[in-house]
């Protein structure tokens, strides 16, 4: 895939995460402290974000860098090892999209690592 056509994958996967997240394109550049222009220019896939840009806009949309990365068909870090159940997920063709997408999300939220809420059992 050639980097114009990764930039406008990736700008699609975030336009359409970003509105699924009901969030406005002005508010959206706020939380990841870019401006409107340029927030525009990497949806339409006219600028690739770099990646401390990248890692904001994943932030923003509670994803990781790598799902963002792997759904616009960009190479994924060899060492962000996938899960049978992440790789049973996508491979479920019952499922739609965004039905993959909120199963993903929801399993990484619970197998993320200790921090936030997690190894409190028995409190």
């Amino acid at each position: 895939m050639a980097d114009g056509e990764r930039a406008e994958q990736l700008g699609e996967i975030i336009r359409r995460q970003r509105e699924l997240s009901a969030l406005s394109m002005r508010q959206f550049a706020s939380l990841v402290g870019i401006s409107n222009p340029y927030l525009s220019q990497i949806e339409r896939g006219l600028r690739e974000p770099s990646e401390r840009v990248l890692e904001g806009i994943a932030k923003s949309l509670q994803i990781s860098v790598a799902a963002l990365r792997e759904q616009a068909g960009m190479e994924v870090d060899a060492e962000a090892e996938v899960s049978p159940v992440e790789e049973a997920i996508r491979a479920d063709v019952k499922l739609t999209g965004r039905q993959r997408q909120a199963l993903l999300e929801v399993y990484r939220a619970f197998t993320a690592p200790a921090g936030r809420g997690r190894g409190r059992r028995g409190s």
